[in-house]
């Protein structure tokens, strides 16, 4: 593949609200088939590897956030990694539908805060 196969993103807001939809649309494939446990691992791995790298940014001195927005991020992670472990045990439509809200909301809010 080439170079341009690649997405292009104007600035850091747009790819990071690429990535948390992407994660929605990962998730929102496997609530669609809960009995499907690899589907739902794969997904459910792939949006907590996602709010690890959100974590680790947030966490980073060099961070320019509020640090009240930073918080938030890690309250929502450290939600996020709660319901990955229950939905990992024992997935469940509502599992998936508040990690699906949590990262379109996000999501929402980022390219609203480009306008």
């Amino acid at each position: 593949m080439g170079e341009d196969s690649k997405l292009k993103f104007d600035n850091k807001r747009e790819m990071d609200a690429a990535a948390l939809s992407q994660a929605a649309y990962v998730l929102d494939q496997a609530r669609q088939n809960v009995d499907d446990s690899e589907a739902c691992e794969k997904a459910l791995t792939y949006n907590q590897l996602l709010w690890s790298i959100i974590q680790a940014d947030v966490s980073e001195e060099t961070n320019k956030l509020p640090d009240e927005l930073k918080a938030n991020l890690m309250s929502l992670s450290i939600f996020v990694d709660k319901q990955t472990t229950k939905g990992l045990g024992e997935p469940t439509e509502e599992i998936f539908d508040s990690l699906i809200n949590i990262n379109i909301q996000i999501a929402e809010g980022l390219l609203e805060g480009e306008k």
